[in-house]
């Protein structure tokens, strides 16, 4: 018999008193990436990118983790911690990016370049992170790779755009797989200049997945994290954001002084917005808490495979 949940919510109930009782109860953390809504943003115990989360999800002791981010980020999270409860608000959260990756097109791949140290990007499924050496994200990609013997062949995936970046800044020839974020790529590079042309004093800041025609304009490039330390020590007073919207939310609380411009996409739509995060809701959030599910379940010799090359990272972080 197939257990059914019921999706009903009182509406009397005040969701944020709710989801803290429930977290309480649970002993249970809520990690949220930069790219939720800001009514999640505001009830997470931490909110990060891939490499902070990650690091949060590898030490934290709460019995259960609730993972308000996409699915590659909740199986990460489950690999750091086999024996815990990992949720998900919704399992159809996916990534373009890990989509675009299948773990037996990478074997093949990997197949036809021997002798090659294969680095993943972190957004990418568990079976693809169990056939790498080392995991990196954008925070860190640089100098794993610049620890790296320079004589050593590598592998990098599944990014092109970052892989592209990567292979800019340390000079070394990286075998790239061809894969893009959906957000990334969307960026107008005509759009951008006409809004510095609007707002001339404004530094453009962007993050390494974009394309390089974009990239090319950026005074400041750097991870989700990284962008959002440079807003609040930047001497500037207004920022065009070249990255998925949802990391302004921390700008504007972090330095309410300061202006904060989404970049345009190419097309007119909200594009700019990850349509995967922006799956869960604090409605699902609260459903997946008081019902203990979605769950994240991963075979357990790729999870154990897959633990090498993240612990790799975060030594190498």
């Amino acid at each position: 018999m197939v257990a059914t949940f019921s999706t009903a919510i009182d509406p009397k109930l005040d969701l944020f008193d709710e989801i803290a009782r429930l977290k309480q109860e649970m002993n249970a953390i809520i990690l949220a990436h930069y790219y939720q809504d800001p009514d999640i943003q505001d009830i997470a115990d931490y909110i990060g990118d891939s490499l902070g989360l990650a690091r949060q999800a590898a030490t934290t002791d709460a019995e259960v983790i609730v993972f308000a981010g996409v699915h590659f980020m909740a199986e990460t999270a489950k690999i750091l911690n086999p024996y815990k409860q990992v949720l998900l608000p919704d399992l159809a959260a996916g990534c373009s990016l890990a989509d675009q990756c299948p773990a037996d097109q990478f074997a093949a791949f990997i197949a036809r370049h021997p002798g090659h140290i294969v680095i993943s990007y972190i957004n990418c499924s568990a079976a693809v992170k169990a056939l790498s050496d080392i995991i990196c994200t954008s925070s860190n990609a640089v100098s794993i790779v610049e620890q790296l013997p320079k004589d050593q062949p590598i592998i990098f995936a599944p990014d092109r755009n970052l892989g592209k970046y990567v292979s800019e800044k340390t000079g070394r020839n990286l075998v790239l797989w061809q894969g893009a974020c959906i957000v990334h790529e969307t960026f107008s590079e005509k759009k951008l200049i006409q809004l510095k042309v609007q707002y001339p004093d404004a530094e453009i800041i962007a993050h390494p997945e974009c394309e390089p025609h974009v990239l090319r304009h950026a005074d400041f490039i750097g991870s989700t994290t990284g962008l959002l330390k440079y807003t609040q020590t930047s001497q500037k007073r207004s920022f065009i954001v070249v990255t998925e919207s949802g990391i302004l939310h921390q700008m504007q609380r972090a330095r309410p002084d300061k202006l904060f411009i989404p970049a345009p996409p190419e097309a007119n739509c909200a594009c700019n917005e990850c349509p995967y995060m922006r799956l869960n809701t604090l409605e699902k959030l609260y459903l997946c808490m008081r019902d203990r599910t979605p769950e994240i379940m991963l075979d357990p010799q790729i999870a154990e495979r897959a633990l090498q090359p993240i612990e790799r990272m975060l030594a190498m972080s």
